[in-house]
Parts: C-alpha cells; structure tokens; sequence
C-alpha cells in the first residue's frame, strides 16, 4: 500500500499522449448499454439532463467522437471519465453512483462513459490497466483519478477538487467551508498530521459536521494501513480467521480496494464471533470504516441493520 504522503495529488497533469486521439477513428457500431446497478436497475434511467436544463451531464465517448464530446468539451467544462465495460462487476456500483452525481451537478461538469471493449485505442491511451478507473480531462489536459470503487463521500471529493482546479463555480452549491478545504488539501497531498488536526478542529467546533467526521476517518484509515503489504495482510487474514488484527487489516484493505461491502460484512462475522472487549473493539472498527463511507452510502445502510442484528 502506497504512503499517502508520496502518493501524487490527484492534480499532476498525467504524460498521457492524446495526440492519436485527434484525429476521429473509423466509425464503430453503438456502443452496448450501461451496465446495470448492482440491485439490478439498469443505469441507463439515470437520464442524461433533468428536464429544462440544456446541458448534457452523461454521454458515451467513443474514439470517433472523442475530440468533440470531450477534448473540445473540456475547454469549457470539465469531463470525468468512467471507464467501464459490460463484464465488470464493480464498475456496476461505481457506474450509477456517478450518474446520479452527474445529474446532481447540473452540468457543471460532465460525464463521460467509456466502454474500454469498445473503444481499445481510449483504454490504451490513457494507460487503463483496471476498471472501473475514473479520471478527469480539464482543458484539453488529463487529470489523474481512482481505481476502483469509492465510497460515495470519497468521489464528491474527488469532484469537488476537480471543479476546484477547473475554476468551477456552481450556481446552487452550498457555500463553500473554507477549514474543510484546507483540510481536503491536506489530505489530498498525503499529509495525515495537518488533515488530522484541521479535521478535529472542525469537529470542536461543529460535532456533527459529517464531511469533516469521514475526513478523519481517512486519516485514521490511511494511518492504519501505512507501510503494510495488502496481499501479506490478506493472506494472514485467510489463514488465521481468529486473527482479529489481521481481520481488521483486511477490512481496510477491501475498503481502499474498493470492496466496502466485503469488509463490512468481515467484520459483521467477527462481530457474532467475539464478545466482550474484543467484540467491542470490532464493532468500533466498523463503525470508523462506516464514517469513512459517509451516512447516505446504501451499503452502510445494509451493513448496520447486519451489525444490530449480530449484537441483538
């Protein structure tokens, strides 16, 4: 696992080459559908703009069009990016939380859906090496992104940063909270101590600042998970299930894999597994990767009815 504090921000212009996508490629057939959402909805009713607004918020990029629908786009208004294809199970999880986002912007940015099966040469030229892998295009430029799934707290960051670089100013938004940007910066750029500390003022301040209580969340996250190997950890974790630390590790490690559930559900086992002081300390645990997710995540929805009914 990567130190935060070395990780680039996601703001270091990628030596991505774009110059062959310039030129259109031939005209491919359509594009398949999205995929559908995990609870078996398709994605494709998310509609692409709410009624009486002008602008697109979701569009399908291919690399025939990919110099119009987003180079040209991008100079205007920044593009996010969704590599997805048919096949991949969590691109089904990102995929309609990022529609329902983009809709939620109002087309102050847009987004962008890439069928990597379709559209090898867009795969190719922004280096995709896993999906789902979300990144952004602000003015003609890439902006490095994520791999794999986030919880949705992690991605209205994720886009709030990127309208920031792109001098993006939406008309409607809350007004911005000048402590938690400092704090978003902090973390942003991997330091844990000045995120940490602007974080807990915020909390002093405001307790039920929910943004600044998930961002110390990921503070103590990234902390617990520094320096460690994540395929030792979850080899240990496989090995031993009685291994409490090692279950909790791998619970983390499945949240910054993207597989929230998974852990979530690691740790609901564990949870009818122990008693007393352990118990409690697993239930603990939970709880810090639920805040992590944020309140309004379906899947800690799911995870807490399972967490009360492995207590009660």
């Amino acid at each position: 696992m990567s130190d935060p504090r070395t990780t680039p921000s996601i703001f270091t212009r990628g030596a991505v080459d774009l110059s062959a996508l310039r030129t259109p490629a031939p005209a491919k057939p359509a594009a398949p559908s999205r995929p559908a959402a995990s609870d078996g909805a398709p994605s494709g009713a998310v509609p692409s703009t709410l009624p009486g607004l002008a602008p697109e918020t979701i569009i399908d990029v291919t690399e025939a069009d990919f110099q119009t629908t987003v180079l040209e786009r991008s100079l205007d208004t920044p593009v996010i990016l969704d590599f997805w294809a048919d096949w991949c199970g969590p691109c089904k999880q990102l995929s309609p939380v990022l529609e329902k986002l983009a809709v939620e912007g109002q087309g102050a940015w847009v987004l962008g859906r890439v069928d990597v099966d379709a559209n090898p040469r867009l795969a190719q030229a922004f280096r995709v090496q896993g999906i789902p892998m979300v990144l952004a295009v602000i003015g003609g430029q890439p902006v490095e992104g994520f791999t794999g799934v986030l919880p949705e707290v992690q991605i209205k960051q994720y886009i709030d940063a990127v309208l920031k670089a792109a001098g993006v100013s939406t008309a409607g938004a809350a007004p911005e909270d000048p402590r938690l940007d400092a704090a978003d910066d902090a973390l942003m750029v991997g330091d844990l101590d000045a995120a940490e500390a602007a974080y807990k003022k915020i909390l002093a301040e405001s307790p039920a600042d929910a943004a600044a209580e998930a961002g110390l969340a990921q503070v103590e996250l990234y902390r617990r998970i520094n320096g460690q190997d994540p395929a030792s950890i979850l080899a240990r974790a496989e090995a031993d299930p009685a291994d409490l630390e090692a279950q909790r590790l791998a619970a983390d490690v499945e949240v910054l894999s993207g597989q929230a559930e998974q852990a979530y559900a690691r740790l609901v086992t564990l949870v009818k597994r122990t008693s007393g002081e352990e118990r409690d300390a697993v239930r603990k645990h939970l709880l810090s990767l639920f805040a992590v997710a944020g309140p309004d995540d379906p899947a800690v929805a799911g995870a807490r009815r399972a967490l009360a009914s492995a207590l009660f």
